[in-house]
């Protein structure tokens, strides 16, 4: 049985099997991020040495012990630790459900994040010592916050009279505007760590296919207009995190400004790893290509169409450059704008 299938009701659940129960504790264990099994009384019933980690208890102690948070089945939250000795750590928390034995149990998998969120307050302050970007930041988030602000006043008026149909609505369009300016803050971030000269980031072998895959789902419904075409062995040399910033402003690029479908391409060619997203949209109109990767620049007549900040490109292009890597825009064969990123190869020891 694997214990990672969700999808299989109680009722319908197979004997179990000794030998794919013990290699689905072999997997959890194996994990480097936390995993624990809770039951439907919020007690831990599985729990591996990287979960005893982050608890900084014994699997002894954990075991049988209430988990402690609220736990819902396909989402991604933010919890707060608080360890034996009175630290604290920030955790990610993504939550499957599963049925292990023919008992329905919640798995979270739980990934330390202290160091990361920890930074970002970090360059939050240097943000506000950048009196161009803050600028730029009081334009761009003023309407998708007066939007928000607006929205909540409707929930609020008990005047309003919503069916739950207009109330769902108005909640999945507060959730819109919200995504919008975490994506904006998450640009403005990155954009001050490459201002600031931090430390640069470790390079390490990174699986293309299993990268772009991942990225790919956090797009939801819209992945559905991509195509991916890659060697699942195909890895490039460069930090798995910086290549995500520069994949996910790709892929936005080509939603905000492109038409479907949309490809996802990597080859090797020439000594390079080769990695092009391209659109079937319009292009981008040759007089604007020189400053296509200029720092706060939109092309014109697009504000109207569409949100942006103008700085996604330009940080696709510095993390491309800041691993020994490029980027450059190509016209599509049949029309459409390309993007092609050269990604050092992973070296030969």
């Amino acid at each position: 049985m694997n214990i990672f299938d969700s999808g299989q009701k109680a009722a319908e659940a197979p004997h179990p099997d000794p030998a794919a129960h013990g290699a689905g504790q072999a997997i959890i264990s194996a994990s480097a991020d936390g995993i624990v099994a809770v039951d439907a009384d919020g007690r831990i019933r599985i729990c591996n040495p990287a979960a005893e980690e982050l608890f900084g208890r014994r699997a002894d102690d954990l075991l049988g012990s209430p988990f402690g948070f609220p736990i819902v089945a396909g989402g991604v939250t933010e919890v707060e630790l608080i360890l034996p000795d009175g630290g604290e750590l920030i955790v990610e928390m993504r939550v499957t459900s599963t049925i292990l034995e023919g008992e329905r149990l919640h798995v979270a998998a739980l990934r330390d994040v202290t160091r990361h969120r920890r930074f970002e307050r970090d360059l939050e302050k240097a943000l506000e010592r950048q009196h161009a970007t803050a600028a730029m930041v009081a334009h761009e988030l003023r309407s998708p916050l007066a939007t928000i602000g607006t929205l909540a006043d409707v929930l609020r008026d008990p005047a309003a009279m919503l069916t739950p149909e207009r109330r769902t609505e108005v909640i999945d369009r507060i959730a819109d505007r919200t995504i919008y300016l975490q994506a904006m803050v998450s640009k403005l971030l990155t954009a001050s760590r490459i201002d600031l000269d931090v430390i640069p980031a470790p390079l390490e072998r990174v699986c293309l296919l299993e990268l772009t895959l991942e990225r790919l789902a956090d797009f939801g419904a819209r992945s559905g207009d991509v195509y991916v075409s890659c060697d699942p062995r195909l890895a490039a040399y460069i930090n798995g995190g910086e290549l995500s910033e520069i994949l996910v402003n790709c892929l936005e690029n080509a939603f905000a400004y492109g038409c479907p479908p949309i490809e996802v391409r990597a080859a090797e060619e020439a000594g390079w790893i080769e990695l092009t997203v391209c659109d079937h949209g319009p292009g981008v109109p040759q007089e604007f290509v020189p400053r296509l990767f200029d720092r706060f620049t939109r092309e014109p007549g697009v504000e109207g169409r569409t949100e942006g900040s103008g700085l996604g490109l330009w940080i696709v292009r510095r993390l491309a450059r800041a691993s020994g890597g490029e980027v450059r825009y190509e016209h599509g064969e049949g029309g459409g704008a390309c993007f092609r990123i050269s990604l050092r190869p992973v070296p030969v020891c």
